[in-house]
C-alpha cells in the first residue's frame, strides 16, 4: 500500500468487534499496525523452537490471508533463521467445486516454484481421502444415502481424516506440531464462542489446544479480523507467491447471486466475503448458491450445469423404493415415523439397492463424459470419479455384496465407449460372472430375496474355495441365512416382534412376554421366525 493511500485511509474509520465483543473504531492505520505486530509475533513464534508448522490452506480468502501473513513474516527473516519447514496442507475431497479445485491446484504449483526460488521453507501438500473413504465409494459402492444432518457421513472421511493423518505423522516424527489456521471470530457467533472457549484453555500465549489431536496447538493470527479487513489486506498487499488475489476476488464475486462485490480499497467498503465454496455434491445445505451463481453469472461456466442438476437429484425428496429395508449389516431397525400427526413404526431405510447404485454410477459417468467433451479446453481433463474409486466400488460390489454379475465394467464401457482397466491385482479372475447371474435370476424368478440368498451362498463358497484352511466358512454361510433367508414382510414382522418383546420385558409385563413367546412358537411364519422356511430350504 502506498504512503498516500495509508494517509488517506487513516481518516476512514471502520466499526469492528474486538476480542471483548464490544464495538470499537478501527482505522486502516490500526490494521497496518496490527499487521506489523503480527509479523513480529509470527517471527518470534517460528524462531522459538523446532516444532514444525502446518498451515491449513483452502484457497479461500481467510486461509490465503493467513498464509500470506506467515509467508511475508518468514521472508523477512535472515536466511540463517529460516530453518524450520512450514507445511502448507490442502485437502482435496475429490468432489470440490471444479473451478475452486483448479484454482487451488494451480496455486500450490506456483507456491512450490516460488518457495524454491525465494529459498523459503514452505512445502505445499495436496491431501486426499483414501480410496475406501471417498464420497463415491460411500454413495455408489456401499450405498450410503446422500448425506443429511443426522447422517453426516462425509465430513470426517473426506476432510478431517486426510489432514489428521498428515498432522499425526508430523507429531509422531517431532513429538508436537503447531497448526496455523485462518479461523476468525467474525465468521459466526458459534465460531466465536468456540474460539473463546479454547482461549481459556491456552497453556501458551496465542496458542490454543487442539482437542481432537493431542500434542497439537492451534495458532489463529487473524482471529479478530473482519471480512472487510481480510479483503483490504489481500487487495492492497501483493501476494508473495505471485498468485493473483484479484482473481481470487473475482472468483468470490462470480459466486454471489448478483455478481456484485465492491472493489475493496478502504475499510468503509462493504465486503462480499460471505460466499462459501465446498463440495459440488453437498446435500447438507439447501442450495449450492456459489455453484448456481457461477453458472448464472458467466456463460463460459454453463458447462457445469449437469453437476448442479445431479446434485439436485441427489437432494430430491426421499425415494424409499431406491433404499433397502435393512441396514448395511443386514438387520432391520425400526423407528417411529410421524406421518401428518400419525405415528407409524417402520424400518429405517438402509443403503441404496443394487439398481439404484448402478443408476448413480451410470449418471455420473455420463456427466463426466459430457463435460470432457463440452467444457473449456483447460477443464476437459476433469475427472469426477477416479479409476481407483471405480476399482474399490467394483471390489465392494463383488466381494462384500456378492453381486458376481460384475456390472461395473459393463456400465463403464457402455457409457464411455472404453474398456475398464482395473488396477487391482487379480481383479479379473472369477469363477462366477454375468452368465451365471442370468441363470440364477431365471431360476429365482421374481423372488428377490431368494436371488440374494443364492448369490451370497454361491459367492461365499467361491471366496473360500482357494483357501488352504476353510476355517469360518460355516459361520459365513450362516450369516447369509441370517440376513437374506426371510422375505421383506417376514423380516419386518420379526423386527416388530423383537421390539414388542423388548418393550414388554422392560416394562415388566410378564403376561405380554408369555403371549408373544407362545404366539411366535405356534405361528412362526406370522412373526418372521421361520428362518429356513420350506420354499427357501434349498
Amino acid at each position: 500500500m502506498s504512503t498516500a493511500q495509508q494517509q488517506h485511509n487513516q481518516r476512514e474509520p471502520v466499526m469492528f468487534l474486538g476480542q471483548t465483543g464490544a464495538e470499537q473504531t478501527r482505522t486502516v492505520a490500526d490494521l497496518v499496525e496490527d499487521i506489523q505486530a503480527l509479523t513480529t509475533e509470527i517471527q518470534e513464534l517460528y524462531c522459538l523452537d523446532e516444532i514444525p508448522w502446518c498451515v491449513g490452506y483452502s484457497g479461500g480468502k481467510d486461509s490465503t490471508a493467513t498464509l500470506q501473513l506467515v509467508w511475508n513474516a518468514i521472508a523477512s527473516l535472515p536466511p540463517s533463521k529460516r530453518t524450520k519447514t512450514i507445511h502448507v496442507i490442502t485437502t482435496d475431497t475429490l468432489v470440490e467445486n471444479p473451478i475452486v479445485s483448479a484454482w487451488v491446484r494451480n496455486s500450490l504449483k506456483q507456491m512450490k516454484l516460488e518457495a524454491e526460488a525465494q529459498k523459503l521453507p514452505f512445502q505445499p501438500h495436496l491431501l486426499q481421502p483414501e480410496a475406501k473413504e471417498t464420497f463415491w465409494v460411500g454413495l455408489i459402492g456401499k450405498g450410503y444415502p446422500a448425506p443429511r444432518g443426522k447422517f453426516r457421513w462425509c465430513t470426517e472421511r473426506l476432510k478431517i481424516n486426510p489432514s489428521n493423518r498428515f498432522i499425526r505423522d508430523a507429531i509422531r516424527t517431532n513429538g508436537e506440531t503447531i497448526l496455523v489456521l485462518g479461523t476468525r471470530k467474525a465468521e459466526s457467533t458459534k465460531r466465536a464462542n468456540r474460539m473463546k472457549k479454547m482461549e481459556a484453555k491456552r497453556v501458551r500465549e496465542r496458542l490454543s489446544p487442539n482437542m481432537n489431536l493431542p500434542n497439537s496447538l492451534v495458532y489463529s493470527p487473524i482471529e479478530d479480523w473482519r471480512n472487510d479487513e481480510v479483503w483490504l489486506y489481500l487487495m492492497q498487499w501483493e501476494n508473495p507467491w505471485r498468485y493473483s488475489n484479484k482473481d481470487l476476488f473475482s472468483m468470490y464475486r462470480g459466486a454471489t447471486a448478483d455478481n456484485e462485490c465492491p472493489l475493496v480499497v478502504d475499510t468503509s467498503t462493504p465486503s462480499c466475503g460471505s460466499s462459501r465454496f465446498g463440495c459440488w455434491v453437498c446435500t447438507l445445505v439447501s442450495h449450492d448458491k456459489s455453484l448456481a451463481a457461477m453458472i448464472q453469472n458467466d456463460e463460459e461456466k454453463e458447462w457445469m450445469q449437469p453437476l448442479l442438476d445431479f446434485r439436485m437429484e441427489l437432494d430430491a425428496e426421499e425415494n424409499r423404493e431406491r433404499r433397502d429395508f435393512r441396514r448395511r449389516n443386514g438387520n432391520v431397525q425400526l423407528y417411529e415415523r410421524n406421518l401428518d400427526g400419525d405415528i407409524s413404526v417402520e424400518p429405517i431405510p438402509g443403503p441404496y439397492i443394487k439398481e439404484a447404485r448402478e443408476y448413480w454410477l451410470r449418471r455420473l459417468l455420463t456427466i463426466q463424459t459430457q463435460i470432457q467433451r463440452t467444457a473449456p479446453a483447460e477443464m476437459r481433463d476433469l475427472t469426477l470419479i477416479t479409476l481407483e474409486e471405480l476399482s474399490e466400488i467394483r471390489r465392494i460390489w463383488l466381494e462384500e455384496n456378492h453381486e458376481f454379475d460384475d456390472s461395473l465394467p459393463r456400465i463403464y464401457q457402455e457409457v464411455t465407449g472404453e474398456v475398464f482397466r482395473d488396477p487391482r491385482p487379480g481383479s479379473d479372475r472369477a469363477l462366477l460372472g454375468s452368465d451365471e447371474w442370468a441363470v440364477l435370476e431365471e431360476i429365482c424368478g421374481d423372488d428377490a430375496m431368494h436371488l440374494e440368498l443364492m448369490a451370497k451362498l454361491l459367492d461365499t463358497e467361491r471366496q473360500y474355495r482357494t483357501m488352504a484352511r476353510r476355517n469360518g466358512i460355516f459361520e459365513a454361510l450362516e450369516k447369509c441365512f441370517e440376513t437374506s433367508s426371510r422375505s421383506k414382510e417376514e423380516a419386518i414382522a420379526n423386527a416388530h416382534y423383537k421390539r414388542d418383546l423388548k418393550n414388554a420385558a422392560e416394562q415388566g409385563n410378564i403376561e405380554t412376554v408369555k403371549q408373544l413367546t407362545w404366539a411366535s412358537l405356534k405361528f412362526p411364519a406370522q412373526f418372521g421366525n421361520d428362518n429356513l422356511s420350506s420354499d427357501r430350504n434349498h
